[in-house]
């Protein structure tokens, strides 16, 4: 049964429950059939362009469009960037594009080179200005101006971009697709030169343009500082107290400006007057200074013109390239509005995907836009496993007003409690978290909870993620592409076409199921509401599973129908989550409690405001205990899902713990592996020195040992030699064994250089036997015989591990 009495309401919800699944079928064919009678009433306003018109007004997205637009620094590029978001028509392909535009230009504000001031150009004069000279007019002095600030602000982003590309190379690609762009930019800098010759800095012509132009205003100089002297020299003259003339100037012409019923003598030319105002006369004697003032004024804007013609020629052959310029910069300033826009709320770029399967749901291997990967978290350690994740999320306008107000009291020093009170209410970020099974999700809880803002934070969400911004939530931010976003949130009665609320919403809701694809994303607020609950309660069923098995990808729904909490256990495609709500302070905490279903609390609520205890008894009677029972359930699943996040929490935190502690651990290893390496290079460098030093000292004391060893036989091997030498010089004064002669005298053989130490003494020599010890003079050691040769008159001693050869002479037995 789908309807009961009054007297049979305390059961009405456990009837229904129970009821529904065997009239599921039935209810959805009468409520599609309600919606095609509707529709067909009302064929214009279920266009598709009314029906996403209404949505984007309802979402306020407006308002985010002109929010964005603040942050341009044009005219020109606050329209652009107005236009282009309200469109809301960008493909997917468009959308990844934007959203790359936008990576770029945040990557360029945060380099700090391109600090780009799109305020300070006119870029409605450079547009007149190319009008201007495209039809072959001359342009303006100003006009003129406009152009070379424009050329000058693109050379100095040019500049820019090229000094960030000599320090890091990498850069080019970090700014891509906008630093493609700067570099192609075509800058005349000789025009620029041209235009600041000719005109200065107000936009007027320099006297120096030309010489006509110079003697013209010379001569127009000349002229008026006579007339000047001429009408200084007439007022005194005519002047008394009473008097109030005074110079005045009337279409060029130098005139006296009298004041009313003033009478005076000068002669002139009467050129108005009336009651109140004055007259105002030209004197005689400055008519023909006039005239010709009038004739060197004209020569002075002939040769203006003439200045501007040529200078407007040389604008001609680059008038393609300023034009293109000009578009560029102001799609730059676009871009950039975008990215200050997401840098000063503190967005995140999109993971903005668009991958289905056949049915339309989501599958896991999306395709993500690659400008930054996904950074992997506690919350979500498979992001590809969401169709919706959202962490943080801020709705923009609540931030922005928060800001706005926060800013206004910070300002005021003398409310300083205001400021601090007001900076402490924050508002609240949204978690938003919708796995890819789930294509519609229930939300449900109290009034004032925030499931109305939690709807249009996930819808300005999707919108801002598709047009190419930066979404206001914690990184990562995974959203799919949607084709439309369709709304029915808010009062839809419509007086002039007699629709109450109900009527209205059901209009809505009709238009956009019609409108609806299987890559849309429809956000329906209180459905089935402003009706018989029971009613309400069917059709709010029937529609959810029509949006579930053909509708949209995703639908998101508030409701206050417990029914429709059910739906998630018979129903894979639903989900439920609730706001909750401290019944301590009787506040909601904006938060979402995911995968257990809400209540309104209203009579708790009511008890707790101090309602009277019958009434509250008596509300309880006619609510059921049923559904006392259901709230009862709900409150432990409530109470559980709080302590199994409590544990999650819990878990995570010693995780957290965990994995930081393992951190320090293999740190600490490390350094000690490091400490270890260094010891060992420190020991084996002191031991390397060590024997360096060693070796050094060995080498040294080898050498000078070889020295003492050799030199005594130098010596020994020079005295023998001498010998010899003196024996075959003077054979008489020796015998045969060369020796000196003993009738030879001492002084007839002359030794050269020599000690007295180093004569050989003139006596038989005995042979040694092998083993004796003999003793060396020339090493003035002592060495034992190893070999005795007779033939030669050689031995083979050892001394100090040395062996050696003398001869016999070199010894002494």
């Amino acid at each position: 049964m789908l309807s009961v009495s009054s007297a049979q309401f305390g059961n009405s919800i456990a009837v229904i429950t129970y009821a529904f699944p065997a009239a599921r079928s039935s209810a959805r064919f009468r409520t599609k059939a309600l919606f095609r009678q509707l529709h067909s009433n009302s064929n214009d306003l279920a266009k598709k362009s009314t029906v996403l018109h209404d949505s984007l007004r309802v979402l306020e997205w407006d308002k985010v469009c002109d929010f964005v637009a603040s942050f341009a620094g044009t005219s020109l590029g606050r329209e652009a960037t107005k236009t282009e978001l309200w469109s809301l028509n960008q493909s997917y392909e468009e959308s990844r594009a934007l959203l790359a535009e936008t990576y770029a230009a945040v990557e360029m504000l945060k380099y700090g080179g391109f600090v780009m001031d799109f305020s300070a150009m006119d870029v409605v004069t450079v547009k007149s200005a190319i009008q201007h000279a495209s039809r072959g007019l001359p342009v303006y002095g100003n006009e003129a101006i406009a152009i070379s600030g424009l050329l000058q602000f693109a050379k100095m982003v040019q500049f820019n971009l090229n000094c960030a590309l000599k320090e890091d190379s990498d850069c080019y690609s970090r700014f891509m697709p906008l630093s493609e762009v700067i570099i192609r930019w075509v800058i005349n800098q000789q025009l620029i030169k041209s235009i600041q010759q000719v005109i200065d800095e107000s936009g007027s012509v320099k006297d120096s343009a030309s010489s006509n132009l110079k003697r013209a205003r010379d001569r127009v100089r000349v002229l008026e500082r006579k007339l000047c002297q001429i009408m200084d020299s007439l007022i005194r003259n005519e002047s008394d107290e009473r008097s109030s003339l005074e110079v005045s100037n009337v279409d060029g012409r130098w005139c006296i400006k009298m004041g009313a019923d003033e009478h005076t003598n000068l002669k002139g030319l009467l050129l108005s007057s009336g009651s109140g105002i004055g007259s105002l006369v030209e004197p005689l004697s400055a008519v023909p200074l006039n005239d010709e003032l009038q004739q060197a004024r004209a020569l002075a804007e002939k040769a203006e013109e003439e200045v501007l013609l040529r200078l407007t020629e040389k604008m001609k052959t680059d008038l393609d390239d300023i034009h293109n310029l000009l578009n560029s910069i102001i799609r730059l300033d676009v871009v950039n509005a975008r990215a200050k826009f997401g840098l000063s709320l503190g967005g995140t770029c999109p993971d903005l995907f668009l991958t289905q399967d056949e049915n339309g749901a989501f599958t896991s291997d999306a395709n993500t836009l690659a400008i930054e990967p996904l950074k992997s978290t506690l919350s979500c350690p498979h992001p590809s496993e969401w169709t919706v994740y959202l962490l943080k999320a801020y709705h923009p306008l609540l931030l922005q007003e928060y800001r706005q107000n926060l800013l206004m009291a910070r300002k005021d020093v003398s409310d300083a409690i205001a400021a601090s009170k007001l900076e402490a209410a924050h508002p609240v970020p949204v978690d938003f978290f919708v796995a890819n099974k789930t294509r519609v999700l229930i939300i449900t809880g109290p009034n004032t909870g925030g499931k109305t803002i939690c709807l249009k934070t996930v819808g300005l969400a999707a919108m801002m993620a598709k047009s190419g911004l930066y979404v206001l939530a914690s990184e990562p931010v995974r959203i799919p592409w949607f084709d439309s976003i369709f709304a029915d949130i808010g009062d839809e009665q419509s007086l002039s076409e007699c629709l109450s609320t109900f009527s209205g919403h059901l209009k809505q809701i009709s238009a956009i199921q019609t409108q609806s694809t299987n890559k849309s994303l429809v956000l329906l607020d209180e459905v089935g509401a402003g009706t018989n609950p029971l009613e309400g309660a069917a059709l709010g069923i029937s529609l959810l599973e029509s949006f579930a098995d053909s509708g949209a990808l995703l639908t998101v729904a508030t409701t206050h129908h417990g029914e429709l909490k059910t739906l998630k256990y018979s129903n894979d495609a639903f989900e439920n989550a609730s706001v909750e709500f401290d019944e301590v302070i009787l506040r909601p905490t904006y938060k979402i409690i995911w995968g257990v279903p809400g209540h309104s609390k209203a009579i708790n609520i009511a008890e707790r405001l101090g309602l009277p205890r019958i009434v509250i008894d008596c509300a309880r009677g006619l609510y059921g205990t049923a559904s006392e029972e259901i709230n009862g359930v709900i409150i432990d699943m409530e109470r559980h899902k709080k302590d199994f996040e409590e544990h999650i929490h819990g878990s995570q935190n010693h995780l957290i713990l965990s994995r930081k502690l393992n951190e320090d651990l293999l740190a600490a290893e490390r350094k000690i592996m490091e400490h270890g390496i260094s010891e060992r290079e420190r020991k084996m460098q002191e031991i390397s020195e060590a024997a360096r030093i060693a070796h050094s000292v060995l080498h040294k004391k080898m050498q000078q040992h070889r020295t003492s060893v050799v030199q005594p036989l130098k010596k020994g091997t020079e005295i023998y030699n001498r010998l010899t030498l003196v024996a075959k010089s003077h054979p008489a004064k020796v015998d045969d064994d060369h020796r000196p002669r003993a009738d030879a005298g001492a002084d007839s053989i002359e030794y050269h250089d020599q000690s007295p130490s180093e004569y050989v003494a003139d006596k038989k020599i005995e042979l040694p036997k092998v083993g004796a010890v003999v003793h060396v003079p020339t090493l003035a050691k002592k060495a034992m015989v190893l070999k005795v040769e007779p033939s030669k008159k050689e031995i083979v001693v050892r001394a100090n591990n040395m062996k050696l050869r003398l001869r016999l002479s070199d010894i002494e037995i």
